[in-house]
């Protein structure tokens, strides 16, 4: 596992999304929390969640709980759990957003007790919220640095302008920017490239979007023949490992995020960090959704 520079820690270049553990259609407990182990197992040491991945009304934490239990099993240093504030969910399948400081203060608060730590290594602001100034959600951040409950802070579904923002107010305690991009999604590429000069770790949430079959096309469907699939035959591997190159060779600072539910699809996430693209095959990739 190669690993790449996130603020001062230096974290496995793939990490695991782990919402989909926790939402819809999530596995068993027991298959989530091996599903983390494998993550653990292959390398993997950087996890995102968030106080707001769950699935009914009552669950707010679901997702931290059910890590801090899948790590309190295996016990060691040098994983970052990376969790989120400031969105909401309240059971019916819509999501909130509330960036108001005394939210995200309780909201902090609440994710250090789930995740049993006493300090978290890396929160992120989940969303601007249009009612409150940017600054007032961004400063709540540089609180709880100042207090002592969080070490580096990140911002997420942000434009350019807020990310500059938020590096006014929080310099070099902002490491990372978490914005939705993949082959098929690539509005936040120049996110990502000012990421790239500000030396920020830019994490793409949902990277393989745009190469998996639609569960629109049907069951006996054929998959799509993307340049990703077409390169994937060719060098005797899966496009979502091509995918996760890809992702890899946008920067030294993209750390690409895949959800799992099975301890084999993060066991085949962490494999991506071995393939090197060409710069022939990523001129292919590249043509993909332009």
């Amino acid at each position: 596992m190669i690993t790449r520079r996130l603020g001062t820690a230096d974290v496995s270049a793939v990490g695991l999304g782990a919402m989909p553990l926790s939402i819809e259609d999530r596995p068993d407990r027991a298959r989530a929390i091996a599903t983390v182990h494998a993550a653990l197992d292959a390398g993997i040491t950087l996890i995102d969640t968030a106080d707001s991945y769950h699935w009914h009304a009552g669950e707010l934490g679901h997702n931290e709980e059910l890590l801090a239990e899948a790590l309190a099993a295996r016990p060691g240093d040098g994983v970052l759990v990376a969790t989120k504030g400031g969105r909401g969910r309240p059971g019916d399948g819509t999501w909130t957003v509330d960036g108001r400081p005394a939210h995200i203060r309780a909201a902090c608060e609440g994710s250090l007790r789930r995740l049993r730590v006493p300090e978290i290594g890396l929160y992120q602001l989940h969303k601007p919220d249009p009612a409150v100034p940017w600054a007032e959600s961004v400063g709540a951040l540089r609180d709880l640095i100042d207090a002592g409950l969080v070490r580096a802070a990140g911002v997420s579904n942000v434009t350019r302008d807020q990310i500059r923002e938020a590096r006014d107010i929080l310099g070099d305690s902002l490491v990372s920017v978490q914005n939705r991009f993949s082959p098929q999604h690539r509005d936040s590429l120049p996110e990502l490239r000012l990421c790239d000069r500000l030396g920020i770790a830019f994490l793409p949430w949902s990277p393989l979007g745009g190469i998996a079959r639609s569960a629109l096309d049907g069951p006996g469907s054929a998959p799509p023949r993307t340049p990703f699939h077409e390169v994937a035959e060719e060098r005797g591997t899966t496009p979502q490992q091509v995918c996760l190159a890809w992702h890899l060779a946008q920067s030294e600072h993209v750390i690409p995020i895949p959800g799992a539910t099975r301890p084999e699809s993060v066991r085949a996430s962490a494999q991506a960090t071995s393939l090197t693209l060409t710069q022939e095959e990523l001129r292919r990739l590249d043509t993909f959704g332009s």
